[in-house]
């Protein structure tokens, strides 16, 4: 019998997560498929409480679902304190949990960036933005958060500061901002298909100490990427937070270890 699982968000037709886990369960064997659904925020009870019903074995949460499923589900401990949740398991109840951070970290580390001493400053103060603050701050990073709505960034990094250090502040002062980071991250949408010339940043905002990391995957190499080589920093592309995120929520609904390499080479061929 095949086992149904999903990514609910909306805007979704970007998502290259179907592509990722068809081509795991394919290399494995398993009898599973994984398919995008368009679901905005007010439908996602009843989406969540159908797909379990239907016997589908966990589903992904995007933008802009993220938080809203803490209202719905049973969040573990990590996803409670971040305050959104990306994944949820069917198995017993409905179960959520935040895999964000650790594809992030795990993104970064790859290419060789210290996180631990870094001054990190975070775009946006959406689920994601939450996920990767926390987890950088628990790592040791001091984390600035800044956002268009500036007193969203200061309550995010309120509760981020329970585990390390980060304060929150508004986007005025962009480039001074940048100049004292070491790590910029956008966790916004800007920059993301359709709508591919949107950035955070120029290349004369930046600096070639810099690492910039932009969690929007499509396209690969965004404008933000392509200012930050201009600038000769180190850019460093999204798909591989969605690959590492991706696995961890694998883990969880299936208890198998997934191919990493085979879920990149789908994503990649995707584009």
């Amino acid at each position: 019998m095949n086992t149904v699982f999903g990514v609910f968000g909306d805007p979704i037709a970007h998502s290259k997560s179907p592509d990722m886990h068809n081509a795991a369960f394919r290399k494995l064997g398993m009898e599973c498929t994984y398919h995008a659904f368009r679901v905005s925020p007010e439908n996602l009870k009843d989406a969540l409480l159908g797909a379990k019903a239907m016997g589908f074995g966990g589903v992904n949460l995007t933008v802009p679902l993220k938080q809203e499923a803490l209202k719905i589900v049973d969040a573990d401990p990590l996803a409670e304190g971040i305050g959104a949740v990306n994944t949820v398991d069917f198995k017993d109840g409905m179960v959520g949990y935040n895999t964000d951070g650790l594809g992030a970290k795990r993104s970064l580390e790859e290419k060789g960036v210290k996180i631990k001493g870094s001054n990190v400053l975070i775009v946006g103060a959406g689920g994601a933005s939450r996920a990767i603050a926390f987890q950088f701050a628990k790592d040791g990073a001091d984390i600035t958060i800044a956002n268009r709505t500036e007193e969203k960034a200061i309550e995010l990094a309120a509760g981020v500061s329970a585990v390390g250090s980060a304060r929150g502040c508004g986007l005025e002062n962009m480039k001074q901002l940048i100049a004292d980071s070491d790590i910029l991250i956008n966790c916004t949408t800007l920059g993301m298909h359709p709508k591919t010339e949107g950035t955070i940043a120029t290349a004369n905002d930046m600096h070639s100490e810099l690492t910039v990391f932009d969690i929007v995957y499509n396209p690969l190499e965004t404008t933000l990427l392509k200012e930050a080589k201009k600038a000769g920093a180190k850019a460093v592309t999204g798909e591989m937070m969605l690959v590492y995120q991706g696995a961890e929520a694998f883990k969880i609904w299936t208890g198998v270890e997934p191919p990493i390499e085979v879920m990149k080479k789908a994503i990649l061929e995707g584009f």
